[in-house]
């Protein structure tokens, strides 16, 4: 949502410079300067008057787009992409070209299309801080990606499985390979955490 009623009266108003008004209502600064030349030009004087609200400024300050109150750009899926990305290989830049196919004309540039992920999953995050005694927790399991292992007399390349333990207080970190995930190199993998030697 535009920010043009704030950015006057800071002008106006406060006198803060185009850069304290960017910093401080979070809008970047040549938008700051675009919404005072074109106050400028259309000739507002401040205070506004009473009545004038964001969404009449609005049209008044920029009436060449669509007064029906419709976005622009279309909205991308935030929920289902959050969800792609989890899939090995996705990126944001493979799922904005995909957008951008749907949707070439109405479509976000990339920048604004993952700043306003993150907006989005910013407000989706929930954390919870959790305090860890030295010795007390070992969190264990394998990781997702396999690693090649050549054998060097004939060639053949076999997928081991990497199976990651890290302490809980100090993130002290350990990692070993195995050819599967069955019990026994599981087992295994956990005997070598144990007994190894810093």
């Amino acid at each position: 949502m535009r920010k043009i009623k704030e950015v006057l009266r800071l002008h106006y108003e406060a006198g803060l410079s185009r850069r304290a008004i960017s910093d401080s209502q979070n809008v970047s600064y040549g938008s700051v300067a675009n919404y005072l030349q074109r106050a400028e030009l259309a000739g507002l004087r401040w205070p506004l008057p009473a009545d004038m609200d964001e969404r009449t400024l609005g049209r008044l300050l920029f009436p060449s787009q669509p007064v029906t109150g419709q976005r622009r750009f279309v909205e991308p899926d935030f929920p289902q992409m959050h969800q792609e990305l989890k899939r090995k290989g996705v990126t944001r830049q493979l799922l904005w070209h995909e957008y951008r196919e749907q949707h070439p004309s109405q479509g976000y540039s990339y920048a604004q299309f993952c700043h306003r992920y993150l907006e989005w999953l910013s407000c989706q995050q929930r954390s919870l801080r959790q305090t860890h005694r030295a010795g007390e927790k070992l969190f264990v399991d394998y990781s997702g990606p396999t690693m090649s292992v050549v054998n060097p007399d004939t060639g053949e390349i076999r997928q081991a499985q990497i199976f990651v333990a890290v302490l809980g207080a100090s993130n002290y970190t350990f990692a070993c390979a195995h050819w599967s995930q069955k019990q026994q190199d599981w087992l295994d993998a956990h005997v070598q955490a144990f007994t190894f030697d810093i």
